[in-house]
């Protein structure tokens, strides 16, 4: 099972539906599943730099868009053949409140000053969390109050 073809086969299928994806879990228990979380694609930016006015400021993830994600994503699994083995769940979600920002990007959306655990992940794969009041992101680092 190779993770990141079925990453690019997630990000065909959301991005046709104007959607992105945030992350792909594989997880193995007394179950096999397979997560994938989706979100809307963040609004455009004019040409001087500023986002443009949707009707929707904080357009959000619907059932029907994690349906017709699932859907669509099963099929091309089963003929590209990307997951073998026995049986698994498909589980297509919004990542949520409790989102990890695993790209400079990602913070960006966030309405500053907003606190929370920030988990740091590095080169050698440590994980260290603590609480932190973020004020916004600069090169690739969280500037704190």
């Amino acid at each position: 099972m190779n993770l990141e073809k079925i990453r690019a086969a997630a990000e065909r299928v959301a991005r046709s539906d104007g959607l992105e994806v945030v992350d792909v879990e594989w997880k193995v228990g007394k179950q096999r599943f397979l997560r994938v979380y989706i979100d809307r694609v963040p609004s455009p930016q004019s040409a001087d730099g500023t986002a443009q006015v949707s009707s929707d400021p904080y357009p959000k993830i619907s059932h029907a868009d994690c349906e017709r994600v699932s859907q669509q994503l099963s099929v091309i699994l089963d003929v590209e053949e990307l997951i073998t083995g026995p049986g698994y769940v498909l589980e297509v979600s919004s990542p949520g409140m409790d989102r990890a920002l695993r790209k400079p990007e990602e913070g960006e959306s966030l309405d500053p000053p907003a606190s929370g655990r920030v988990d740091v992940f590095g080169r050698a794969h440590r994980r260290s969390g603590f609480r932190q009041r973020a004020a916004g992101i600069e090169r690739e680092s969280a500037a704190d109050d």
